[in-house]
């Protein structure tokens, strides 16, 4: 009986001390947030069947996505969602159906469960951005936000390369940032198109502080050219670590301004590989 109570007493021991281990590796981690990913990533796989797209975003270790569920409805994508314990903390809009049905747009959000909806892209002439497709965007933008916020939803624009024109001593970017309402305006940072853009994602999160609310994670091909376009080939979007963006100085920056939800998103036709990669950098990262 002794010896039982001695053995049990060391196998105890060895629980406690692998558990210290692992609530001092999770303190010392950089990336604390839940695993989210965009359902663009998977925008090959969705057509093919939602269920076993699921399943396979489920065992790369995601509880969280942004997206809608497509043509389905979003009471069944949510009930996909949850009963693989994923959650819907995001989702996306177009412009136009932005601009024409605000109210529509948001009860699909809600439907979803989520509670921000980002819009990604402004219409405008390709490498052309204006200052007046800015105030464009400013306008719609405050109205739609402030639909949403009655509504309980946070209206985040999503950063995309081409706002990085100049204007004035800064650029169209800084324009729609200052010019939008903070009640009902909020930014979501695609690191990549935001780097590709000309702009610093670590200076602008120090800008702008919590306007900042979501962040798109992925990294660009070390040496692709620069433009103000918006766009850049797929085979650009490498894994995290091996681009050329400051990922860890990034998420440093955007734990301060106090960002919850990261979406890990890649556009390339690697995703089975570079998706696991990308996950096992962010949990190599120390503060």
């Amino acid at each position: 009986m002794k010896k039982n109570f001695v053995l049990c007493l060391f196998v105890l021991g060895l629980f406690c001390a692998s558990d210290v281990v692992l609530a001092q590796a999770n303190k010392n981690a950089l990336y604390t947030a839940p695993f989210g990913v965009q359902a663009y990533t998977f925008r090959r796989s969705f057509p093919n069947g939602v269920e076993a797209t699921l399943d396979s975003i489920k065992r790369f270790g995601f509880t969280e996505i942004e997206g809608s569920g497509g043509k389905m409805a979003p009471e069944e994508f949510k009930k996909l969602c949850n009963e693989r314990g994923i959650t819907i903390p995001s989702t996306g809009a177009g412009y136009e159906e932005l601009v024409k049905d605000a109210a529509g747009v948001a009860q699909r959000a809600k439907a979803l469960g989520a509670t921000y909806l980002m819009c990604a892209w402004i219409p405008h002439e390709k490498g052309n951005f204006t200052l007046e497709n800015a105030k464009k965007a400013v306008a719609d933008f405050n109205a739609a936000g402030k639909i949403l916020k009655e509504n309980g939803i946070t209206f985040c624009y999503h950063t995309h390369g081409y706002e990085f024109q100049p204007y004035e001593k800064g650029t169209l970017l800084d324009y729609i940032i200052a010019n939008t309402n903070p009640q009902y305006v909020s930014f979501e940072m695609d690191v990549l198109w935001t780097h590709f853009g000309g702009g610093d994602p670590v200076a602008l999160l120090k800008k702008y502080g919590n306007r900042w609310k979501l962040m798109h994670l992925k990294d660009l091909r070390k040496g692709t050219p620069k433009d103000l376009t918006g766009g850049t080939s797929t085979d650009n979007d490498v894994a995290l670590g091996t681009g050329e963006i400051d990922i860890p100085g990034i998420l440093r920056e955007a734990n301060k301004v106090g960002i919850k939800h990261f979406f890990i998103e890649d556009e390339s036709n690697r995703v089975n590989e570079q998706v696991p990669q990308t996950i096992a950098y962010l949990k190599s990262l120390k503060k």
